[in-house]
């Protein structure tokens, strides 16, 4: 696993965040663990406070059956492991999480200091092509703005959830200045190429909403091959002008670096006012107004 070095210094407004682009064992949660906690270690090395793992990291994609196997309670040791790891460094990592009541969600949680800060149960599960999501897990249906230790505030969206705009619309409106997007995202190329579908797609859709809603992206997609399928890497960060500040490689496992400057939200956020002159209110009234019975749609 490669380590990109950040040239310069620490700048005094800005956090460092490192993507671990993995490639994780489908159905082995245990070893999917030290693998997580070993990145976490190089993350540390490297000066990162915040580390940020792939959607399913902790279980595989594929997992249909193994659903039920690999389904862990936010208590559990496996889970506690990583919990405990963040103490003096926040930890963003994903798993199929079972519910008290035994329900089981695609869930991204997000640990600081050693204690569960946020989880994100992923709203969108595709069901169509090779996706089999909603016949396996629930759908979450809370969208909300978090915020850790002296961190900026902070949205997650799991891989589709990106793919529909009112998460990172009512994630920005919630005051988000980062959007973290855990993705196991599948190539349509098996080149390599970092200008193929897949990719060009998330960097089209994910600058875009960087610039509209002036926010930090921070993209970790995961790699490797599950049951023939390709998953295309190519973990990336936005800054708030819709510019890529840095990329990793396509295909390897990789441990990005990136530097924050929250100095960015500020300018851009002056220079281009769109989140200032949204009327989430007109939003909030007409989608009232098209949802009432009999209004065609």
């Amino acid at each position: 696993m490669s380590l990109n070095k950040v040239e310069g210094v620490f700048r005094l407004n800005a956090i460092r965040v490192a993507i671990g682009q993995i490639s994780p064992i489908l159905g082995d949660v245990p070893a999917n663990v030290d693998k997580h906690l070993q990145v976490v270690q190089k993350a540390r090395e490297a000066g990162a406070q915040v580390v940020v793992f792939p959607e399913l990291g902790l279980t595989g994609y594929l997992l249909k059956d193994l659903t039920y196997e690999v389904a862990r309670p936010l208590g559990h040791v496996d889970i506690a492991r990583l919990v405990k790891a963040s103490d003096d460094i926040d930890i963003l990592f994903s798993c199929i999480e079972e519910s008290p009541s035994h329900r089981f969600y695609v869930s991204a949680v997000y640990a600081s200091r050693g204690q569960v800060a946020h989880v994100h149960r992923k709203v969108y599960l595709p069901t169509y092509g090779l996706f089999e999501e909603r016949r396996h897990t629930g759908a979450g249906d809370e969208v909300r703005v978090f915020t850790a230790m002296d961190r900026p505030a902070s949205g997650m969206m799991v891989c589709e959830d990106a793919w529909h705009p009112s998460i990172p619309y009512l994630l920005s409106v919630g005051g988000a200045d980062i959007l973290y997007v855990p993705a196991a995202g599948p190539g349509r190329a098996l080149s390599g190429d970092p200008h193929s579908g897949s990719q060009q797609f998330w960097e089209r859709l994910l600058r875009t909403y960087a610039q509209l809603f002036t926010c930090y992206i921070v993209f970790a997609n995961r790699t490797g091959f599950e049951d023939g399928v390709f998953f295309f890497g190519h973990s990336f960060v936005v800054h708030p002008g819709g510019d890529i500040l840095a990329a990793s490689s396509s295909l390897d496992e990789e441990l990005l670096i990136a530097d924050l400057d929250l100095d960015m939200l500020r300018r851009e956020r002056y220079r281009t006012p769109l989140l200032r002159d949204e009327d989430a209110h007109l939003t909030h009234r007409l989608l009232g107004d098209l949802l009432k019975p009999g209004v065609n749609r």
